[in-house]
Formats: structure tokens, sequence, C-alpha cells
């Protein structure tokens, strides 16, 4: 089950959980880091007796990655399906979910720090020449499309020269994937909205605690916007207002982002059956049970 920020993912997972009795599982990069709550959109009230996993299985000022989330979500799938129950992955992370859904073997190469800390100096220009400067068959994948992509091509290219990739085999299983979608301005209103109810509800102190307790403003900057902004703010470089009002295009931004991210999954060979996350949480339920009757019925 997946959707941009703010579509509404969580509580259509939680009543089919409900309904199927069944569990969750969290395709969410930020979540498995324990006291990012507000920030990270946990809502682990909404959960109420539903069994739940990948949440606060990782201290603040950690780093976790894909090809951990991999093996994770693994293990605990097998702990799932020995209990005959079909669980359900939900989260907003596309290059987590592309990774279950497709073969990713690029996420076992580990992360090089210091070489990524040199390349966060060059513009994305530089970052695309660098890359070019590997041979074809070890960037023949890359993405382009970003300063953060160019950096882990590189990353990953690096890698391939001196060494063989790491060969981790997972279980390859059948998915139904439903998305959730809305118009445009709906989206944004909602995202505004939930934005605006989280700096009044304690976003602010979260990321103050987690600043006292010695997460570096890297790690903030890495956790994503809601901290990265947060932190620029207690640090005096905006203005409440200017917070609120920046924050909230940077998040929109992100949803479209995110959008861009499962089209392109869809072009990849993933069928997504979308619905609209406009339609009322019931009637988005029996929806989607009848796709997963018509799927795994026989």
């Amino acid at each position: 089950l997946l959707g941009p920020t703010a579509s509404g993912k969580t509580e259509l997972a939680v009543a089919l959980a409900s309904a199927l009795n069944t569990e969750i599982m969290s395709a969410d990069s930020r979540q498995v880091f324990r006291n990012m709550d507000i920030g990270t959109g946990k809502d682990l009230a909404l959960y109420g007796n539903v069994p739940h996993h990948l949440i606060n299985i990782k201290n603040a000022g950690e780093r976790y990655n894909v090809h951990e989330f991999k093996t994770d979500f693994y293990t605990a799938y097998h702990q799932i399906y020995q209990r005959s129950k079909m669980p359900i992955a939900c989260g907003g992370t596309g290059m987590y979910l592309h990774s279950l859904l497709q073969n990713q073997p690029f996420t076992a190469v580990p992360a090089n720090e210091v070489m990524r800390l040199q390349l966060q100096q060059l513009d994305k220009i530089a970052l695309q020449n660098k890359l070019n400067n590997y041979p074809l068959l070890l960037r023949q994948h890359a993405d382009y499309s970003s300063g953060k992509r160019l950096i882990r091509a590189i990353e990953i290219a690096d890698y391939l020269e001196k060494n063989e990739l790491p060969k981790t085999e997972f279980l390859e299983f059948s998915a139904l994937v439903i998305g959730l979608q809305s118009d445009v301005e709906t989206r944004r209103s909602r995202i505004l909205k939930r934005l605006e109810q989280r700096l009044k509800t304690g976003l602010i102190a979260e990321v103050e605690n987690l600043i006292v307790a010695g997460v570096s403003s890297e790690m903030l900057t890495f956790y994503g916007l809601e901290y990265k902004f947060i932190a620029a703010y207690l640090a005096g470089e905006y203005t409440y207002e200017t917070l609120q009002e920046k924050l909230g295009i940077a998040i929109c931004q992100y949803a479209k982002r995110q959008m861009t991210f499962f089209r392109k999954m869809e072009k990849d060979g993933v069928h997504i059956h979308w619905l609209n996350a406009n339609d009322g949480l019931e009637h988005l339920k029996a929806q989607a049970q009848v796709l997963i009757k018509k799927k795994f019925s026989g």
C-alpha cells in the first residue's frame, strides 16, 4: 500500500489489517527511528491492537539504508507468514518498496561515508562528469536526476570497480500493489493542514529533544525536511511564519517527487492499482478488499 505523504495510507492499512486479521510492516525510511514520532507521522495510536513491524527499531542518530530494510523486512515477513497471515506493507518510501517488488542488487553495496562527504561538496554537473569517468558497465543503471542519486551511483561504481557485488538471496513473492492518489490541490491542502497540526502539537519540541540528545545537524538533514527545516528555525535562520511557509512548500514538492517515483515504478513494470484517496475510508477499504480477493482467492 503506497502513496504520497498525507494520502491516508496508515488509516487504510489499519482498516484492512483489522478486517483481514493480519499485520502491518512499515515501508518508511524514517519510522524506523525511535523518538522521531511526529515528524515521521508514525500515528501509533491508529494501530490499536493491530501488530506492526519495522517501527522504532533504530536509535535516532543512526543511519538506515535500503539493504538493511530488505533484511529486516524479510525477517518480519517470514515470522508473519509462519502465523499463516498475509502481511500488508505500507509506506511512501518508493525505493524501499521498489526493492521488494523488483530485484535491486545494488542495495547490497555498502555506504562509503568518506567518499560521500567529499562528493557532497560538488555540484550536479561536477558529479555527472565524475560518474562519466567510470566505465559504462559500472554506471549503466545510474540515475542522473539528482545530486543525491549521482553520489550513490558514484559510490556503487567505485565499489564495483574494486569488488564483486555481494550476493544476497531474497524470497520472491506475488504482491498486490495498491496506491492512493488525489488531485494536486487536495493533496496540498492535506499536507498544509497536517503540518500546521504537527507544529502545534510538539514537532518543534521533538526536534529540540533530538538536538539535546546529541543528534547532529548533518543527521537531522539526513532525516528529511521536517527535521532539516526545524533545526534551521531553532538556529535562528527562520521566523515561525517563514518556517511554516517554506516547510509546507518543500513537503508539497516532496509529495510530487514521490508520485514521480511511483510512476517510474510503473514504467519499470510494477502494476499499481490506483484508488482515489478522497473516496472515504470505508469505500477505500471495500475497493481494496475486492482487489485482494481477486488477486489471492483460489
